[in-house]
């Protein structure tokens, strides 16, 4: 009985975020709130194979499905970054996470891709050399990848692959190495940097998360403008918190957070920030 109580007064004093204003009412900025895409569920192409997550290669939800409204709130964070990213040091955007399975790549590859709409140069770059599956996301080989070039393998002014998307490039995570970190803290990084910033208009970076590991905080180095996601429901206030403490500790300014993937509860989806209207184009 005692186990019992103590479940429930766990789950009771860490429920995770139910609402942007939870996030704003401690001085933390929600650049957008994108609700969980029924389109993308249904279509989820992970498959488990004797225990190992393996993905075959799908349309982005932006490509597949342009009118869902996740896409449409992409898209307010796409105008909301212009708006962000006018003072800052650079073109390289930061995309990290707080704890692993929270939609980051998803939220990070669709970005990319509605920015890329727009006719801007875009390169997105998997620094997550651990877990990262972009390569496999966008339909790309991960031949001469991140860890290859941070290794002396490969050259930095051929890593990156064009995608299926026009004005759209990636440069996978490459083969996973022993040593992740020391490859991020490496002269090599800071140059690949340096040449993909000169040559794209937006430079966007995938991160593994921050509670997990520390390339977050090694890559936030080299960039002007870092947005932290977060998933609803599931990472709690004092896990953002957490993770803004770390970021703020190495000198990195999170200018605010995406939560991400937002449901419909029986109080009423629009309680929790996202209303949800349909708009779309007449057909005539």
């Amino acid at each position: 009985m005692l186990s019992i109580v103590g479940v429930l007064l766990r789950s009771l004093f860490n429920r995770g975020i139910e609402s942007p204003q939870a996030l704003e009412e401690h001085g933390i900025s929600v650049y957008a709130s994108i609700p969980l895409s029924e389109w993308q569920k249904a279509r989820d192409s992970v498959k488990t194979i004797k225990g190992i997550k393996r993905y075959k290669q799908s349309q982005l939800l932006a490509v597949g499905n342009p009118t869902d409204l996740a896409i449409e709130a992409i898209r307010s964070l796409r105008t909301s970054l212009h708006f962000a990213m006018m003072q800052a040091q650079n073109n390289v955007l930061m995309l990290t996470g707080v704890s692993p399975s929270i939609g980051k790549t998803f939220v990070c590859a669709n970005l990319a891709a509605v920015i890329s709409q727009t006719h801007k140069r875009v390169l997105l770059i998997d620094c997550d050399m651990r877990k990262g599956y972009t390569h496999e996301l966008l339909g790309t080989n991960n031949v001469d990848g991140l860890s290859d070039i941070l290794a002396g393998k490969g050259e930095i002014a051929s890593c990156a692959k064009p995608t299926a998307i026009a004005n759209f490039d990636l440069i996978p995570r490459g083969q996973v190495p022993p040593n992740p970190s020391e490859l991020l803290m490496s002269e090599r990084f800071g140059e690949l940097i340096a040449w993909a910033s000169s040559r794209y208009d937006l430079v966007l970076i995938d991160t593994p998360p921050i509670l997990a590991v520390t390339d977050a905080a090694i890559v936030g180095r080299h960039v002007g403008t870092t947005l932290m996601v977060a998933r609803y429901a599931v990472n709690t206030l004092k896990e953002v918190e957490t993770s803004l403490s770390r970021f703020d500790q190495n000198g990195i300014q999170v200018k605010g957070v995406i939560l991400n993937s937002i449901f419909r509860r029986a109080t009423g989806y629009q309680d929790y920030g996202y209303y949800e209207y349909e708009y779309q184009s007449d057909s005539k």
